[in-house]
């Protein structure tokens, strides 16, 4: 499993929306603690959809993240008796980040469990900020038990990284700067986990301005939304599995839920494989480095999902990634937009081979990137040697016409 988000008890079943007073409150507490991120056009995007694109660049908030702001919301209401204990969080990554910086802020111990395969990044970074991280569990699931247990023998209060109101509020300034910085905004796309930054967002802009749409976009492999709403109440989405683990949550809050329900107008999902075409996209043509889940609208305005009704406001979540993480999810993307193609054939073990066969593919315009020569131990016959090659191509026509053009040169292409 995993991911396992068990609130039962932490939650109040009756969730009421929160407020546009909420959510200015909150903003006067955050005034002098949350950047201001920018808000700027983006040209590339623009193009590719045919009307206004602008970027809310939360990426480059305090932490990496828009989480700081719901955080420090919820923390620093914290009455002296309640900080006694101290806080506890459960995560991965970005919420944990933004409690250690908001209890650090407001002098509260924190103590953040993370999975045992956090990336040491997250983990450094975690502790750079204030708290006190516990590797406890393989799993986001596991260490949300041990965070809960911990709450409940310590006295430490338990801080949820989306389904309490004043975190949603807290997320909800983001809004309230959208529809300052940019007040003829039509639709805001917005990643979705578990969906407090969707739903504060909704619920600045809906208060604002009723007829802006607002689009949740959610990881294909972890979209606990979409079945939920068909039911009329949280469902869990039972296996998940995508690269977008700042969003992959199995089931939406009550809280969220409700606010999600009555407020977002459409709720999209993306593959992984959009979304690492997204990054590269960002990498290259935005000159922005994101995570997986911050570049999830970025997927969405890409492919045209949601009615997207220009002027439109596509909301960086993040861009908290593991430089290992972002080598592969590149690599990764590029292969899928046909930039890149590995693959594996067959020479005779003959002087002057591999030298035809990188003449043929430099001849075709491929730039060849790594070359593995295999003579022992390898699934050819006798008097072959095999060989994978990785190259660089211009797009997808260009691998269908590499391997169209090495098969007639007797060359058996498998990819890999």
């Amino acid at each position: 499993m995993a991911v396992l988000l068990a609130w039962h008890d932490a939650v109040v079943r009756t969730a009421e929306l929160v407020s546009l007073a909420d959510i200015e409150d909150a903003r006067q507490r955050l005034a002098t603690v949350a950047v201001r991120t920018p808000l700027d056009r983006s040209r590339a995007l623009s193009d590719l959809i045919g009307g206004e694109v602008f970027i809310k660049c939360e990426n480059l908030q305090r932490t990496g993240s828009f989480k700081i702001r719901g955080a420090y919301n919820r923390i620093s209401r914290l009455s002296p008796e309640q900080s006694k204990g101290g806080v506890v969080a459960a995560s991965a990554g970005n919420h944990a980040q933004g409690t250690a910086l908001a209890a650090s802020l407001n002098d509260i111990k924190s103590t953040v469990f993370m999975p045992t395969g956090a990336t040491l990044p997250k983990i450094e970074a975690t502790k750079r900020y204030g708290a006190e991280v516990v590797l406890s569990g393989k799993d986001f699931g596991e260490a949300y038990e041990a965070a809960m247990r911990f709450s409940h023998d310590r006295g430490a209060i338990f801080v949820h990284p989306f389904d309490h109101p004043h975190i949603i509020a807290g997320q909800g300034t983001c809004g309230l700067e959208i529809l300052e910085q940019m007040p003829g905004v039509n639709t805001i796309v917005v990643p979705a986990g578990g969906g407090g930054l969707v739903s504060g967002i909704a619920a600045a802009a809906k208060s604002l301005r009723g007829d802006v749409r607002v689009v949740a976009v959610q990881a294909e492999g972890a979209a606990a939304f979409p079945a939920s709403l068909a039911r009329g109440h949280p469902v869990t989405v039972e296996e998940m599995s995508t690269i977008a683990d700042g969003i992959a949550c199995n089931t939406p809050g009550e809280r969220t839920f409700a606010h999600v329900q009555a407020l977002v107008d459409e709720v999209v999902t993306v593959s992984d494989e959009q979304i690492a075409e997204a990054l590269v996209f960002t990498a290259e043509r935005m000159k922005l480095v994101l995570e997986p889940a911050g570049a999830a609208g970025v997927a969405a305005g890409m492919l045209g999902l949601g009615d997207l009704k220009p002027p439109v406001v596509v909301v960086l979540s993040g861009g908290n990634i593991d430089p290992l993480l972002l080598l592969g999810v590149i690599r990764f993307g590029l292969s899928a937009s046909g930039r890149y193609f590995a693959f594996r054939t067959r020479i005779p073990d003959q002087p002057g081979a591999l030298h035809r066969l990188l003449g043929l593919l430099a001849d075709l315009g491929a730039n060849i990137v790594g070359v593995e020569h295999h003579r022992e131990g390898v699934r050819a016959d006798l008097g072959d040697v095999e060989v994978a090659l990785q190259i660089e191509t211009k797009g997808l026509e260009h691998i269908q016409e590499l391997m169209t053009q090495l098969n007639a040169a007797g060359y058996s292409v498998e990819r890999l």
